[in-house]
């Protein structure tokens, strides 16, 4: 008997039950037996909203060499995406160099990656609500306007715009993208298809620096902006069409129940008001959004964390979340995720492991490329060979990971086995390895470590957040998962600073020498000045020694946090995908 004729026959979870799939949430329209979720009988969902009834009436028609088609023109978008965020970032020091106001551009720069971050969940519901080419073009349209605006940009207030419209649009492609891979696959070859469409990162990486030098000893690097402005509409309209014509095609077949509107333009504002939980949003987001940035901002303010509009915006931000919270759960008409599915323990478990990682990844990965630089004696382009380890080894070893659970059909025991423990090993060790006069193999060798740990952590969170849920949510959870991971993000590299401005100032002053312990501000300030002590000097063995035991306090954090993940993800519940149906059409 099938998990799905179980839930027909019960409602409720035994221990047989449990390791199959979703769990039903009685307390939420949230449906996930057959009859209302994946049977064979029904053509596409008819309680699911109506851009994830349009997906599935679309891949009723998809044929072999439609899917083919996809899938090779999804990747070259992300092969082009990837390379040209690699080269934004190559070329971002000197358009900020070109305009002089470094401080503004850093703060904007923080605000920027905040609200790319968080736009995730607005487009969750466009998607889902309205469908997935009109959400995929509006961040193409995101995107290129930001690309068109950093072309043209002639100060630095254009240019903080422009990095609001670009990390939107660009954040928001790969979203739409990873979303439909999900429409597309089964669970069982999902984290093949997540690894696949991360590929092309194991190349950009190596080339986006050298397209960058290319165009700043060419033409500039305003037409390095202005190329990709052109290059990214054109390689993306080829998908966007595709998808119109499939969908016109399910249209003129029947495949999409009729809806007629009489509404009046109000009516219509407040059905989709509500249909976007449009207060919800505003909540969570402007919550999100106060509560992040003074992890980041509050740096720039003379009084740091006692300063009064850091701490009003703290208090204001987890007021506004727990109002969210309370709205969603209590008055909302219509909820932006179920409750009880944002309290399953395999939804809230990968959420905790996602976020838990990116603290333990921000605290130790944070004033790395110095360190190596400094104490290792590595050149700039070495450093970068080095702290690309992590991108190249992840994305190669997701793959792995993919297989396996292809093949295996399950997903736990990679992350509660490989991991987490392997991540935790790596970055223990290099509390021993991270420091002066030790063979950067080591360091090296703890790098590889991690990075096919975390291309297991990532592949197998998103996995369990999709299983434990059905087809119309699985947008929703990947956006909430994102949120989490910002949060993480957020936390971990304010951890990092405090321990780096509360350590490495003052043992640089316990340790230089008598004659030089007057210039120990000087010397914190600035990776050239470190740079330029002579290897094997006082000075500079003092500098590397304050480094170690910087380095040593954030890596025993980066560690120890990861012990929530190993918690969290030992609350999963073992689903197995391999026979689990959850999208209808032809899919991988």
């Amino acid at each position: 008997m099938s998990f799905f004729d179980r839930l027909k026959g019960s409602h409720s979870v035994t221990a047989a039950d449990e390791d199959q799939g979703p769990r039903d949430h009685k307390d939420e329209p949230y449906e996930t037996t057959a009859s209302a979720h994946d049977s064979d009988s029904e053509i596409i969902s008819h309680d699911a909203q109506t851009g994830v009834q349009k997906m599935e009436a679309t891949t009723q028609l998809w044929t072999r060499n439609d899917l083919i088609f996809a899938y090779v023109w999804i990747w070259v978008i992300y092969f082009v995406n990837s390379m040209q965020q690699t080269m934004t970032n190559s070329l971002t020091p000197y358009v900020t160099s070109a305009f002089q106001e470094h401080s503004l551009t850093a703060a904007v720069s923080i605000m920027s990656s905040i609200i790319g971050g968080l736009s995730k969940l607005p487009l969750a519901k466009i998607l889902d609500i309205w469908g997935r080419p009109q959400g995929f073009a509006i961040m193409v349209f995101f995107m290129t306007i930001g690309l068109i605006m950093m072309a043209g940009c002639n100060n630095v207030q254009t240019y903080a715009a422009a990095q609001v419209f670009y990390w939107v649009g660009y954040n928001g492609v790969d979203y739409s993208l990873s979303i439909v891979v999900a429409d597309t696959s089964s669970l069982r070859n999902r984290g093949l298809m997540f690894a696949y469409i991360s590929s092309p990162y194991i190349i950009t990486t190596w080339i986006g620096g050298p397209i960058a030098e290319s165009f700043l000893n060419g033409p500039g690097f305003r037409w390095g902006f202005g190329t990709f402005a052109i290059v990214t509409p054109v390689v993306c309209l080829p998908m966007f069409a595709f998808f119109l014509w499939k969908l016109r095609q399910a249209k003129a077949a029947g495949l999409l129940p009729v809806r007629e509107s009489n509404r009046t333009v109000l009516q219509s504002i407040k059905y989709y008001a509500i249909e976007f939980d449009v207060f919800g949003l505003l909540l969570i987001m402007s919550g999100l959004a106060l509560f992040l940035l003074p992890f980041s901002l509050y740096s720039y303010q003379a009084k740091g964390w006692q300063s009064p509009l850091v701490i009003c915006m703290i208090v204001f931000g987890v007021l506004l979340l727990i109002a969210f919270g309370l709205y969603e759960r209590f008055l909302a008409p219509k909820t932006f995720i179920p409750f009880s599915l944002l309290m399953d323990r395999t939804v809230m478990g990968a959420n905790i492991c996602a976020a838990m990682f990116f603290v333990s990844f921000y605290i130790w990965d944070s004033y790395f490329i110095s360190f190596i630089q400094v104490v290792q004696g590595v050149t700039v382009i070495e450093a970068s060979y080095i702290a690309n380890i992590y991108s190249i080894g992840a994305c190669f070893f997701s793959i792995v990971v993919g297989l396996l659970i292809r093949w295996t059909g399950r997903f736990k025991w990679l992350a509660l086995g490989f991991g987490v423990p392997v991540t935790m090993l790596g970055i223990g060790l290099m509390i021993k390895f991270r420091q002066p006069d030790v063979n950067i193999g080591y360091v090296v060798m703890c790098q590889i470590f991690i990075a096919f740990a975390g291309g297991t952590i990532v592949i197998t969170e998103q996995t369990a957040a999709m299983a434990a849920t059905s087809h119309q949510y699985v947008a929703v959870v990947l956006a909430v998962e994102s949120m989490f991971s910002s949060i993480g993000g957020a936390i971990g590299s304010t951890v990092a600073a405090a321990i780096w401005t509360g350590v490495f100032p003052q043992r640089l002053e316990r340790y230089l020498p008598a004659d030089q312990k007057a210039e120990y501000l000087t010397i914190y300030a600035s990776l050239e000045t470190q740079l330029s002590y002579a290897v094997g000097s006082p000075a500079r063995d003092a500098i590397n020694q304050a480094y170690g035991d910087a380095q040593r306090y954030m890596l025993i954090g980066g560690t120890s946090v990861l012990v929530v993940a190993l918690a969290a993800v030992a609350a999963w519940r073992d689903i197995k995908v391999k026979d689990f149906k959850q999208t209808k059409g032809r899919v991988i």
